[in-house]
C-alpha cells in the first residue's frame, strides 16, 4: 500500500517522463499527416520564399507510416489443441464488443509511427472487461529492471479546459489527481513562450479527484498495474524505434528540393534578356496638364519581372542583346526521385507504392508479390514484437472476468495474425491444394492459409457435415425442384423460389 507522498512521487517522476516525450510525438504525427515546415533554407531565400510555399508538402511519411498497419491484425488466439472453449469464446467477444478491431488499428499505427502506444484494461460494473487504446502523449508505464520487465506503475495524464487530470496505476491501487493548468499546455509541458516546466516545479499542485461513488485512493483487484505497452521495435536495453524516424529528415529534403523547383520555375523557366552597354530606360514625368517636365529611371523590379536586366556600359553605341537560356528543371526531378527511392529502400516500403519508377506498372502479379516481401518481413517482425502485449491485454481482460485460469493459460496462447504477406486468390487456392495434396489436415489449411480463426474453422466443418448430410442443400430452390422431379418426386418448387 503506498502513502499520497509515495504515489504523488511516481506522478511527478513519470509525468517529467511523458512531458519530455510529447514534442517528439506531437513532431512526429505532423510529419504523418503532411504538417511539415520547410527547412534547410537560406535567411535569404526564406525572406523571400517562406510565405510563398508555406503549408506545402509531399507527405511520404503517410506512405511510410500506414503501409505496415494495413497488413497488421489480429484474427483471434489459440490455447493449446482442445476444441474451443465457452470461456474462450466469451473472451473473444469482449475483444469484439470493446471495438478492439478498429482500436488496433489506430494503436498500430501511433505505435509505428511515435513509438509506442497502450491499452488500458479495467472492468465495468457487470464485471466485464472494458478496453481503450491509449496515445502515447497521454500514457507512461514504469518498469522493474530485474531483466523481466514487470510492470511497477503507469501514469494517464490529459487536459480538459483548463483543468489537467492524472491516474496513477499502481499494483494495489489507484490514485486521481486533478490541477489547474494555468496557462502551461500540458501536452508539451511548455508555457506559451516555450519554456519546458517540469513537474517538480509545481505551478500548480496536485489535488484529489474524488468520484462519487468511489473510494480514494480506489482498490485495485488486479493485483497489478492494468496498462500495457505496445512496443515497436524495442531495442535491448533501449528505446523503441519510429518506422518514420529516418523518413523525416529525408522528407525535408524532399520538400526543400520540391520548393527549389517551383521557384526555378517562376524565375528561371523561361529565357531572360540582358541588354549590354545601355543604360535603363528612362520614365517621363507629366506635370498636370501632360507636359514632360523630367524623367525618372524605370524600376528595377518591373524590368526583373519582364525577364529584362540592363547593364550599362561607358557608351550606348555599343550596346547589345543577350540573354540567358531557359533553366532546366528535369534535375530536380531526379534528385527528388533518388530521394524518394531511398526512404522506399531504407524503409522496406515497396518501390511501387512510393511510384520510384515507372517500370514498377508494368510487373506482372509475380514480380509486384516479391517486391512486397520485404514489407511483409517486416510486418511479420512487428507482430512477433507485439505478442507479448496482446497476450497480457487479453490475460487482463480474462482476469476482469475472473476467469484466472483461462488468464494463466494466455501466457502460452498463440496470437492469430493476418497473414502479413500479399498473396493473390489463385496463390492461396494453389497453396491449399498442394497442401492438401501432401497430406495436411483441412483444418490446417483453413487455418494457414485462408486466416480462419478456430470458432469459424468450427463453423465451417458443421456446414461441411450439413452438405454431406445433404447433398441437395447447397443448391437453389428451383434446381432441388427440378431433380426431384426428375426422381418422379414433387415437381412443385419450395417455397421462396
Amino acid at each position: 500500500m503506498a502513502t499520497r507522498e509515495q504515489a504523488l512521487s511516481w506522478v511527478s517522476k513519470l509525468y517529467d517522463v511523458l512531458a519530455a516525450r510529447r514534442p517528439e510525438i506531437k513532431k512526429s504525427f505532423k510529419y504523418l499527416q503532411g504538417e511539415q515546415p520547410l527547412v534547410y533554407a537560406t535567411e535569404q531565400w526564406k525572406q523571400f520564399h517562406a510565405d510563398r510555399y508555406k503549408g506545402f508538402a509531399d507527405n511520404w511519411c503517410g506512405v511510410v507510416g500506414r503501409a505496415p498497419v494495413d497488413r497488421l491484425r489480429i484474427d483471434g488466439f489459440r490455447i493449446g489443441d482442445d476444441d474451443v472453449t465457452a470461456a474462450e469464446r466469451t473472451l473473444w467477444d469482449d475483444w469484439k464488443r470493446n471495438e478492439l478491431p478498429n482500436q488496433s488499428k489506430q494503436g498500430f499505427l501511433s505505435s509505428t509511427v511515435a513509438k509506442r502506444s497502450a491499452t488500458l484494461v479495467w472492468g465495468n460494473d457487470n464485471d466485464e472487461p472494458v478496453v481503450s487504446w491509449e496515445h502515447p502523449s497521454q500514457v507512461v508505464v514504469a518498469y522493474s529492471q530485474d531483466g523481466r520487465r514487470s510492470r511497477l506503475a503507469a501514469l494517464k495524464a490529459w487536459v480538459e479546459d483548463d483543468t489537467e487530470y492524472a491516474t496513477l496505476y499502481l499494483p494495489d491501487e489507484i490514485w486521481k489527481f486533478q490541477r489547474r493548468t494555468f496557462g502551461i499546455d500540458q501536452r508539451e509541458g511548455r508555457t506559451d513562450s516555450g519554456i519546458y516546466v517540469p513537474t517538480s516545479l509545481g505551478v500548480s499542485g496536485w489535488q484529489p479527484r474524488e468520484v462519487a461513488s468511489e473510494v480514494w485512493p480506489l482498490p485495485n483487484p488486479l493485483g497489478e498495474v492494468p496498462v500495457v505497452e505496445w512496443l515497436n521495435q524495442p531495442l535491448l536495453g533501449g528505446d523503441p524505434i519510429s518506422d518514420i524516424a529516418g523518413t523525416m529528415a529525408m522528407q525535408d529534403a524532399i520538400n526543400m528540393l520540391w520548393a527549389y523547383l517551383f521557384t526555378a520555375a517562376d524565375h528561371a523557366s523561361m529565357a531572360a534578356r540582358v541588354v549590354l552597354g545601355a543604360e535603363p530606360p528612362k520614365i517621363p514625368i507629366l506635370d498636370e496638364n501632360g507636359q514632360i517636365i523630367g524623367s525618372q529611371p524605370a524600376r528595377l523590379e518591373d524590368l526583373a519581372q519582364g525577364r529584362l536586366l540592363f547593364l550599362p556600359g561607358a557608351k550606348d553605341a555599343n550596346a547589345r542583346i543577350d540573354q540567358w537560356d531557359a533553366a532546366k528543371l528535369d534535375v530536380f526531378g531526379v534528385e527528388i526521385g533518388r530521394a524518394i527511392a531511398h526512404v522506399a529502400a531504407q524503409t522496406s516500403t515497396p518501390p511501387h507504392y512510393m511510384l520510384t519508377n515507372e517500370k514498377f506498372a508494368n510487373l506482372n502479379a509475380d514480380a509486384l508479390t516479391a517486391a512486397e516481401v520485404p514489407l511483409g518481413q517486416k510486418t511479420a517482425n512487428a507482430a512477433e514484437f507485439y505478442d507479448p502485449s496482446a497476450k497480457d491485454t487479453l490475460r487482463l481482460m480474462a482476469k476482469v472476468r475472473g476467469e484466472d485460469g483461462l488468464a494463466e493459460s494466455l501466457r502460452l496462447a498463440e496470437i492469430q495474425w493476418k497473414d502479413p504477406f500479399v498473396h493473390s486468390l489463385s496463390q492461396v487456392a494453389d497453396a491449399a491444394t498442394k497442401d492438401r495434396a501432401v497430406g495436411m489436415s483441412l483444418r490446417t489449411v483453413l487455418e494457414r492459409r485462408y486466416g480462419m480463426t478456430k470458432t469459424e474453422i468450427d463453423r465451417e466443418f458443421e456446414r461441411i457435415r450439413e452438405e454431406q448430410a445433404d447433398p441437395f442443400s447447397i443448391l437453389d430452390p428451383v434446381t432441388q425442384a427440378a431433380i426431384k422431379g426428375a426422381a418422379g418426386g414433387d415437381t412443385e418448387p419450395v417455397a421462396g423460389a
